[in-house]
């Protein structure tokens, strides 16, 4: 089966966001060891749509900025140069103790040194978004909508944030826009918070038509119940990941699209890469292939980017899954931690197995 996706419409995808910086070592050092950092803007929404983005497609970030920053003015450049439209209100920084943009540290690791993560979060600007800073009749009513594309990130950040995610759901189901949701649970977003969160993500999930999760996604953002422990089988881990996906299926019968990637870590450097995507009764499986990653942060996000944009360009479905998997794999081997592709040819390539030089 084939998503039906609204015509004529201004954006293909739109995506809110939290937009904030991301410090890397440079050469694949600690971070406690180096005293040089790359620094990009990042966020996981936008990270999604630059699949899109450089693609060619037109794609809207709705998010925060902190007036007069320097860092909202990087962010904003950054945006610009991935092909994307923005809109949002811009908030006076107040005193030193007030907002700013979320900062990612980032340890890709090495070898048997495996990445570690920090997020700074304090004072986040992104917390503050709200609906009365957006006119969504407008976005959604007159320039329209494809497909808008949701992140369990951004729906947990603040109550303010859950309430702008349930209400762009809403809207955005209203005016016949595609609603992808990826669930992406962080236990800490969700501390104290599980009974607020639950029903915001519950009924997200029942209005979306795409649903991405892992197995504990599935479990402690909706409820549902897991998939039997599959050992180091993976062939008893797609089974059972199946029948997870067959539970969610009979309680959120509205989506018709359950994705979610498969990930074995060898080292650092080396991991078995697979997918799973169901689409109405059919299954496309990825069995796990063996990528050279050099930084692993955004391969997840990649992936969703890719099946959306198969999606959007109203590809068959087997096409879907194996354009998602190979615009992760390409994320992988980035300073980035979204997919840069410099056309559609150098990710089948990828699918392919096609690392000759090209002339």
């Amino acid at each position: 089966m084939n998503i039906e996706l609204k015509k004529d419409c201004k954006y293909a995808m739109l995506v809110p966001t939290s937009m904030g910086l991301r410090l890397t070592p440079e050469n694949g050092q600690p971070v406690h060891c180096s005293e040089h950092f790359i620094m990009k803007a990042s966020s996981a929404e936008t990270n999604v749509a630059s699949v899109s983005s450089y693609l060619g497609l037109p794609v809207k970030v709705l998010t925060t900025f902190v007036k007069a920053s320097p860092i909202a003015h990087f962010i904003k450049g950054n945006l610009a140069s991935r092909h994307m439209d923005v809109e949002g209100p811009e908030l006076e920084q107040g005193d030193p103790w007030g907002y700013r943009h979320q900062i990612n540290i980032a340890d890709s690791g090495t070898g048997s040194r495996g990445p570690r993560v920090q997020n700074d979060r304090a004072g986040e600007v992104g917390r503050t978004l709200n609906l009365k800073d957006f006119d969504l009749d407008r976005i959604f009513g007159e320039e329209g909508v494809q497909i808008v594309h949701l992140s369990g990130l951004i729906a947990a950040l603040s109550p303010e944030t859950g309430t702008f995610c349930l209400e762009i759901a809403r809207v955005a189901k209203r005016y016949g826009s595609r609603i992808s949701f990826d669930l992406n649970h962080r236990a800490s977003f969700w501390k104290n918070r599980e009974e607020e969160l639950h029903t915001i993500f519950k009924e997200i999930a029942s209005l979306s038509d795409i649903l991405v999760g892992n197995e504990e996604d599935f479990q402690l953002c909706l409820g549902v119940e897991g998939p039997e422990a599959g050992g180091k089988d993976i062939t008893a881990k797609i089974e059972n990941f199946k029948g997870m996906i067959n539970r969610v299926k009979q309680a959120y019968p509205n989506a018709s699209v359950f994705a979610t990637t498969l990930r074995q870590v060898e080292n650092a450097n080396s991991h078995l890469w697979g997918a799973i995507l169901s689409e109405g009764d059919n299954w496309h499986v990825v069995e796990p292939r063996r990528i050279a990653v050099l930084d692993r942060i955004g391969g997840g996000d990649g992936f969703v980017g890719g099946m959306l944009y198969a999606i959007l360009r109203s590809w068959e479905p087997g096409k879907w899954v194996q354009f998602g998997w190979a615009s992760g794999a390409l994320v992988t081997t980035l300073l980035t931690d979204y997919a840069q592709p410099a056309d559609e040819e150098q990710i089948w390539s990828i699918w392919e197995g096609n690392a000759r030089v090209q002339r």
